[in-house]
């Protein structure tokens, strides 16, 4: 369960009555999320989301993350717009926790995706590349390739106790890896964690995309690469070229795709690999035994980066010609 933060009746209705949005009627702990409290609340007006930020999560990132989306969504793009309290602030505080309140967003997130998720996915995903162009936020990616190494060195140690072997493989891809990372592609704000639970669908039709926690300014095609790996392996880790074609097109319908950032797909999707592995990796050795919300599986990311591994050019992910 994702509420780290326990909020009394009183501290709520209070923090409630700063904001023109009715009078709270009641609210529910949302169970899923990792890295802040969630509440789903209810006022006399309409329903909320209510995040607590919780300390992974810097203060001073905060102005970036909820001004991307109440700028996200005056360009059209389907995702949660903040409410504004009666001082005009987006931010405020909340049992010790900064907080913010955002509209609620219709849909449930797809357990057993589909190629036709897939597609939307890709659609949504390039809007909203198109749609940050004008947004004067700036956030550098904390974790791209500048901050995997100092990342694997605070675990390396222990590496292996999550695999035989596992030290040698992270080391051995950072290697190859980091001289060689792409430089130079089309680049701006990505969301960079757009896994299928941060994607609402109604139907196969696309309703919303939340969780902006990670979002920063790095090159699209790498946000791409991630939504290749959250989107197209399948329970048994086989990669499914049918829905990595439709999220590919998806995406290209919107934006076509420049040749370097087609050449360098399968580095950058080693890459993607490469950075879920390394967190989840480090969580699963850090999170207490007793912690609310359990780590992912390492493992599942280092079965993608094998794969990633043996594809030569972008046509590994479609079955095309590139």
């Amino acid at each position: 369960m994702a509420v780290y933060t326990e909020v009394t009746d009183e501290e709520l209705a209070a923090f409630i009555a700063g904001y023109d949005v009715g009078d709270l009627l009641s609210y529910k702990g949302i169970a899923e999320g990792v890295e802040n409290t969630n509440y789903v609340v209810h006022t006399t007006r309409e329903p909320l989301i209510l995040t607590l930020y919780e300390k992974r999560v810097a203060r001073s990132d905060l102005p970036f993350f909820v001004g991307l989306m109440e700028h996200l969504a005056g360009k059209g793009v389907p995702c949660p717009v903040p409410r504004h309290d009666r001082k005009g602030e987006t931010i405020g505080e909340l049992a010790g926790r900064a907080a913010a309140l955002v509209t609620f967003l219709e849909g449930f997130w797809i357990r057993r995706p589909k190629a036709e998720h897939c597609a939307r996915v890709g659609e949504a995903l390039a809007r909203l590349h198109g749609a940050g162009a004008d947004f004067t936020g700036k956030r550098t990616n904390a974790l791209g390739p500048s901050g995997w190494q100092p990342l694997f060195d605070r675990f390396r140690d222990r590496a292996n106790e999550i695999s035989p072997g596992l030290e040698g493989v992270i080391a051995d891809e950072l290697a190859a890896l980091l001289p060689a990372w792409p430089q130079n592609l089309p680049s701006g704000v990505i969301h960079a964690d757009l896994f299928p639970d941060n994607v609402f669908f109604v139907g196969s039709e696309l309703s919303g995309l939340i969780d902006f926690y990670f979002a920063c300014n790095d090159a699209f095609a790498y946000d791409l690469a991630i939504c290749l790996n959250a989107w197209c392996f399948e329970p048994d880790h086989a990669y499914n070229m049918t829905k990595g074609r439709a999220l590919l097109k998806g995406y290209e319908q919107v934006r076509p795709l420049s040749a370097a950032e087609r050449a360098a797909m399968p580095m950058l999707a080693r890459g993607a690999a490469l950075r879920f592995l390394l967190t989840r990796s480090y969580d699963w050795l850090n999170t207490p035994k007793n912690a609310v919300v359990s780590p992912h599986d390492p493992i599942d990311y280092l079965r993608r980066l094998r794969f990633h591994q043996s594809v030569g050019s972008i046509a590994g992910y479609i079955g095309e010609a590139p």
